[in-house]
């Protein structure tokens, strides 16, 4: 054993020969032993300049123009910053309201703007329901709770939005005044309440031809057939201010008729209650129901 060890002494490496390797790759060595085996990477680093000659065939985010980013704030502009084909569509679908000019047009030969009609059915749709709505307003047993002008509320609803009808459904939730001394009726609000029947006859049939209209209004024009229409609809609601808003009176109509409704069924001939508080949750024609049994003796 002494000589064997002898011999391995004598056999080491002598100092001179020795390499003297730095600490860091001293530290990887002894890294790169303990670990797992890896591929092989590249322990020298490439810097590749990230600059190249421009091209000018070539787009890059910094090439849009300033005309294509004046396209794409105009997808958000304000709800003031009506465009002037909004404004001409607006006014040609005021000048056919209730379909007179275009009816006038074929039999006497009146010349009526020409639009899509799908837009125009949609417009005379929410514009004959609301017509309707102003006898149920002018009954409403907690109009008096409502401080303003029910002809004014109702004039911004028929002529502008139907969300002016939501301040109006939070203020009829008040506790009653009282002190406060019930307005007489005024002209219009007599009008509308005796002339309910013909108001509900005349407000359902808009609605009913509006639908029409829309599917099969203007066949000698190049309108296609119900799909057609259909897929113009998708493309109107999707892109078209004057579409959200008639969506948007729409949906509330949906919710203000039956909560009207239900809360004024003793306006309702007797009779006839039952079948008024069913009908009411169906757009539209809950309305007309309610329009026709309308007691009015009672109310006038």
């Amino acid at each position: 054993m002494a000589l064997i060890s002898t011999i391995n002494i004598n056999l080491r490496r002598p100092a001179s020969f020795q390499l003297k390797t730095p600490v860091l790759f001293r530290r990887r060595e002894a890294v790169a032993f303990n670990s797992k085996p890896r591929k092989k990477v590249l322990t020298d680093s490439v810097f590749v300049c990230p600059a190249s000659r421009r091209n000018s065939n070539s787009t890059t985010a910094t090439d849009v123009s300033v005309s294509e980013l004046d396209d794409n704030t105009r997808k958000g502009d304000p709800v003031w910053a009506i465009s002037s084909d909004t404004i001409n569509s607006l006014v040609g679908l005021s000048l056919n309201f209730f379909f007179i000019l275009p009816l006038m047009n074929s039999v006497v030969g009146i010349h009526a703007p020409v639009l899509h009609p799908m837009s125009e059915g949609l417009f005379n749709f929410v514009i004959g329901w609301t017509f309707m709505f102003a006898p149920l307003l002018f009954t409403d047993r907690n109009r008096d709770r409502y401080k303003g002008s029910l002809d004014v509320l109702w004039g911004f609803q028929m002529f502008l939005t139907n969300t002016f009808l939501i301040p109006y459904m939070a203020i009829r939730l008040n506790k009653p005044d009282a002190e406060y001394t019930p307005k007489k009726a005024s002209q219009l609000g007599l009008v509308m309440v005796n002339g309910a029947p013909v108001v509900g006859v005349i407000g359902g049939a808009a609605c009913l031809i509006s639908i029409l209209w829309a599917l099969f209004g203007r066949s000698d024009g190049d309108f296609g057939g119900v799909a057609d229409r259909w897929e113009f609809l998708v493309s109107y609601l999707g892109s078209e201010r004057l579409a959200y808003a008639f969506i948007w009176d729409i949906c509330l109509y949906i919710v203000f008729q039956p909560w009207l409704i239900g809360e004024n069924l003793q306006n309702v001939k007797e009779n006839n209650a039952n079948l008024v508080k069913y009908l009411s949750f169906v757009p539209v024609v809950g309305l007309v129901a309610y329009l026709l049994c309308l007691d009015v003796d009672e109310e006038v």
